[in-house]
């Protein structure tokens, strides 16, 4: 069975800062095909398979490229080397509430968010008192409000019970299942392992090792871009915990 996520020589560059023309000096002992000016790899060569139903969690300190590799794998950004292949739909549970509108009201987003998934109307109507419900009295209260006076938590819970109501095979997570209070943080627990249960692929981006060894059964471990490690999930987590003490 062919890999769901197959990630070949993966690389990705950005700038430090807003880009700034090269002076001629650059120009002339660098030449017109230089190196980019002041400018770092988030992720270098970065390669690994990820099997259907397989849970994989991703550690590292800030900055190493644990939310870039997610953002690749959802297809927002595009890598300047290497490739990046998934097989199956994605539910992005990254910046959860980055795709919907703010003037439109809460039900307005829930049909055209899930809609840009592919969703039908008819389809949209069945879950539509799921996701509310989900989301807890108080949103369900506002769902003819405009979004954007939400507040933040109340925009994050109406988000995560759209995402996670979604067929999509793979389901992307970076640093949302702290969202809302803790009851409302263990209902995202379940349904997270009740998605797992059913066989969807999870790849887990978080600072908490409890959550981890929750959902996790393998590690990748990224540091300034590269990775570092690939194996279980405890044994992943060890190196990380030993790199860090060791440069404390």
């Amino acid at each position: 069975m062919k890999p769901v996520i197959e990630a070949r020589g993966l690389g990705v560059e950005f700038y430090r800062s807003r880009r700034r023309k090269r002076s001629l000096r650059e120009m002339v002992f660098k030449g017109h095909t230089g190196a980019p000016i002041d400018t770092f790899w988030a992720l270098k060569d970065v390669s690994f398979d990820v099997r259907p139903g397989e849970a994989v969690g991703i550690v590292g300190a800030n900055g190493g490229g644990k939310s870039t590799l997610l953002k690749m794998i959802a297809g927002v950004l595009i890598p300047d080397e290497g490739r990046v292949t998934v097989r199956g739909g994605v539910a992005p549970l990254i910046e959860l509430t980055g795709g919907f509108l703010g003037e439109l009201t809460a039900r307005d987003n829930v049909y055209l968010a899930a809609g840009l998934h592919g969703l039908r109307k008819r389809d949209i109507d069945e879950r539509y008192d799921e996701i509310v419900d989900f989301a807890g009295p108080q949103v369900a209260a506002a769902m003819d409000m405009p979004f954007r006076h939400f507040s933040s938590g109340m925009q994050v819970r109406l988000a995560f019970a759209l995402i996670t109501t979604l067929d999509e095979p793979i389901v992307l997570v970076d640093e949302v299942l702290a969202v809302g209070d803790r009851a409302f943080r263990e209902r995202c627990y379940v349904r997270m392992e009740n998605m797992l249960s059913g066989g969807r692929t999870l790849f887990l981006v978080s600072h908490s090792e409890g959550d981890l060894r929750r959902f996790a059964e393998r590690g990748l471990y990224l540091s300034s871009g590269s990775l570092i490690a690939d194996g279980p999930i405890d044994e992943v987590i060890s190196q990380y915990n030993a790199d860090a003490d060791a440069a404390s």
